[in-house]
């Protein structure tokens, strides 16, 4: 499957209670790609998330949506072709997990049709990826963290988008459940063709599942491109103030950052 759909931002300024986060941005996102985010804390990486995703309004500037300013797109169109994972999502109040990833279909209903056959295997096809059927008579409140998680990312693929916009996915997982959710959006991608974007603190990982980085830092991008010829040590320096070697991975060749810091950067033998 090939993506149809194009997302981008042009001259993009963002910000809060007049403070300022993101400032005169453009980037697009590589249709059909899996692209990562990342960043130092409040470098403006969730905050472009959430303005891609129509979460928060431009102070100027513009998110397209197949060329259109997003804000000037009606609700429904978007949500039936964007599908957003925020980083703290809300459930209410006593839902248990199978109401919850059924929400992820609302896009699809219109007034006159009825849940369906397609709704109930979407509901059950996200479900199974995610690992959480056994979980679905249960409430979501009364749930792990990492069980909430799941499920959150099992509502966002039961939307069934064509793109889908991630922030921090594996927060509160453990290393095997992380690789499993970063392994699911891979499939996503390679089966049905879904464009993917994620923000994602792990710049190992970051590295090893990105076809497309965008490194940002101060609400500036610093650098865009194949992780394989954008990452570097001056680069990683010049964004954490950190310094690092970086080599290849073992396991995927792509590039993995080594951090070096005041204390045993060095041993003995002998």
């Amino acid at each position: 499957m090939t993506a149809e759909h194009t997302l981008g931002a042009r001259d993009l300024y963002l910000g809060y209670d007049g403070q300022k986060v993101v400032e005169g941005l453009d980037l697009d996102v590589p249709p059909g790609r899996v692209t990562m985010i990342v960043g130092p804390n409040a470098c403006g990486k969730s905050t472009t998330l959430r303005a891609m995703a129509r979460l928060l309004a431009p102070t100027s500037g513009q998110i397209l949506l197949d060329g259109k300013d997003i804000q000037k797109t009606p609700t429904k169109e978007v949500a039936s072709v964007l599908g957003i994972l925020p980083q703290t999502p809300v459930a209410p109040d006593g839902i248990i997990v199978s109401d919850l990833v059924g929400r992820g279909r609302y896009p699809h209903q219109g007034w006159l049709r009825k849940w369906t056959a397609e709704d109930d295997q979407a509901v059950a096809e996200a479900m199974r990826a995610t690992s959480v059927l056994e979980l679905a008579s249960r409430p979501v409140d009364a749930l792990s963290g990492g069980q909430r998680q799941r499920v959150w990312i099992a509502m966002a693929l039961a939307q069934r988008t064509d793109l889908l916009l991630l922030d921090e996915p594996t927060t509160y997982l453990d290393v095997a459940h992380q690789l499993e959710v970063l392994d699911l959006l891979i499939d996503l991608n390679t089966t049905r063709g879904t464009t993917v974007v994620v923000v994602l603190h792990d710049l190992n990982l970051a590295c090893r599942y990105a076809d497309h980085l965008i490194a940002m830092r101060a609400g500036k991008v610093m650098a865009v491109g194949d992780p394989r010829e954008v990452v570097t040590a001056g680069l990683i320096e010049e964004m954490f103030g950190m310094r690092c070697s970086v080599v290849p991975d073992p396991i995927s060749g792509s590039p993995m950052i080594v951090p070096i810091g005041r204390h045993r950067v060095a041993t003995e033998t002998g």
